[in-house]
């Protein structure tokens, strides 16, 4: 497992910058690199359930591990989910990667936000994931400082 990390730096608000990554609409703006039709379903809450999610409904359960909002959220990955609802938390494929950990950090840095984020991958998904958050956090910039 290895642990990918993003910078950037953005003339915007923390709470702005929060909304920006996780508005429905603004959220499959920004995630389009890495699936189009992207979209995230979340209660929110420590413990609870997290769906990240393509156009077909497929993608990864998560649950929350730690939020403050709109300084950070760290998102623990449990497994896939396929179109019809069904989670995969225990096939040999998950446990590889199962329990790897997403980290979004926003840092107020006098009047904007240092947005930091982390990803744990297996080496198979490093190109992706890279031009995924390179991309996506270009766009996630522009949106929080129009």
């Amino acid at each position: 497992m290895e642990t990918l990390s993003y910078e950037t730096v953005i003339n915007a608000p923390l709470q702005k910058v929060w909304d920006i990554l996780w508005g429905p609409e603004t959220y499959t703006e920004w995630t389009q690199y890495f699936s189009p039709g992207s979209k995230i379903t979340s209660d929110w809450k420590v413990g609870g359930k997290t769906y990240f999610t393509n156009q077909e409904g497929e993608g990864m359960v998560s649950t929350i591990d730690s939020i403050d909002e709109p300084h950070q959220v760290i998102f623990k990955h449990l497994g896939m989910v396929d179109k019809e609802g069904n989670e995969d938390t225990q096939s040999k494929e998950v446990m590889e990667w199962s329990g790897s950990f997403e980290k979004y950090i926003l840092i107020d840095f006098d009047g904007k936000t240092k947005l930091h984020t982390e990803v744990q991958t297996e080496k198979d998904w490093k190109d992706h994931l890279d031009e995924g958050f390179k991309k996506g956090l270009e766009v996630v910039k522009r949106l929080a400082e129009q």
